[in-house]
């Protein structure tokens, strides 16, 4: 029995660590008009990931990009706040998750438009290459990641 009591103390304990890396995670607001198919797919995505998500529909994302510092050129279908970052577009959550732990002084992360193969964006096995542009806040980008094709 002492084997048993053990090993589920263990377990509680395992599962109780695991917890606050998934609390610790900061809501994204995400902002897209009601039209909009991918943008759910996307929220879906950063569910999966860990994220808490509260979702803002709106008749017209770009006053959200603009007052975040996206200029509307990095503009995609929807643009998430976490954090005070914006995050412009199929995002990766992995992607957001290491923008949230380097914490750099900047505006944000963007994929603008909406390639194909980005989280939100599955289209089968099409997988278009496609870059996560940090933004600096004068509106200066810097690739953060690259997607290759496959």
């Amino acid at each position: 029995m002492k084997r048993r009591s053990l090993l589920l103390i263990a377990a509680g304990a395992a599962s109780a660590a695991a917890l606050p890396a998934l609390a610790g995670l900061p809501q994204v607001e995400v902002f897209k008009t009601p039209q909009c198919g991918c943008c759910t797919d996307w929220v879906e995505h950063l569910k999966a990931a860990g994220f808490p998500v509260k979702v803002t529909v709106v008749e017209d994302t770009a006053p959200v990009r603009k007052r975040h510092g996206i200029p509307d050129k990095l503009g995609s279908c929807h643009t998430g706040v976490v954090a005070g970052y914006a995050v412009e577009g199929h995002v990766p959550a992995a992607d957001v998750k290491r923008l949230l732990a380097m914490k750099p002084v900047a505006a944000g992360l963007s994929v603008p438009g909406m390639p194909a193969g980005s989280p939100g964006m599955e289209m089968g096995g099409r997988q278009d290459p496609y870059q996560v542009l940090l933004v600096d806040k004068a509106g200066r980008t810097m690739v953060f990641a690259s997607y290759p094709r496959t």
